[in-house]
């Protein structure tokens, strides 16, 4: 197991952390019940834009994790629902964050399976509120460093640039132009990407 560096996570650049997320091992140990799944899919956010909780680098009681520097969890809750798990970048002070939009299950599965009620793999992990479900992440995890004994990021798989798809993000037209940035990455033909 090679955990990813807190250098991983403190770059300016949050496009690229998104883009070299994809193909790394998210993995959660929970009462000794580990699982986990590569990474297949990514959207990057910035306080510069309008998609970003923290636009204009604005902090809220929401959006605080948001400032730490870069290598812990920001879990949120989105439509009351679903647990929605990011990963903050860059230094303090400067709001980016990646959140992690579908894993394809390669430990743990039976814990998955049980946490989700079912007996069926298909599309557990299949989007970013089935997948903190699927892994046990909830908003206790909300700062949570990626290095923890509960929650980290290892390498995993390679990914070759000709794999990964850019297109916009989802869910977000009030950012108006920003909504069409290209800053939603996905490793092409994965059968695990979101809907």
């Amino acid at each position: 197991m090679s955990v990813l560096p807190v250098s991983f996570y403190t770059r300016k650049d949050v496009t690229q952390i998104a883009r070299q997320l994809l193909g790394k091992k998210l993995v959660t140990n929970l009462a000794g019940k580990r699982s986990g799944g590569i990474i297949v899919e990514t959207e990057a956010y910035s306080f510069r834009e309008r998609g970003c909780h923290a636009f204009g680098n604005k902090m809220t009681n929401r959006n605080k994790t948001m400032f730490e520097t870069g290598g812990v969890g920001y879990v949120y809750l989105c439509y009351g629902i679903h647990q929605m798990f990011n990963v903050v970048t860059n230094k303090q002070g400067a709001a980016d964050a990646v959140l992690v939009r579908a894993l394809e299950p390669v430990e743990g599965e039976v814990w998955m399976l049980t946490r989700m009620k079912t007996t069926s793999m298909k599309r557990i992990t299949s989007g970013p509120g089935k997948l903190t479900k699927a892994l046990g992440i909830d908003r206790t995890f909300d700062g949570k460093y990626l290095s923890s004994a509960q929650l980290w990021i290892e390498e995993g798989v390679k990914v070759v640039k000709n794999q990964i798809i850019a297109c916009a993000r989802i869910g977000i037209d009030y950012a108006g132009d920003d909504a069409r940035l290209p800053w939603r990455f996905s490793i092409q033909d994965n059968p695990w990407l979101s809907k």
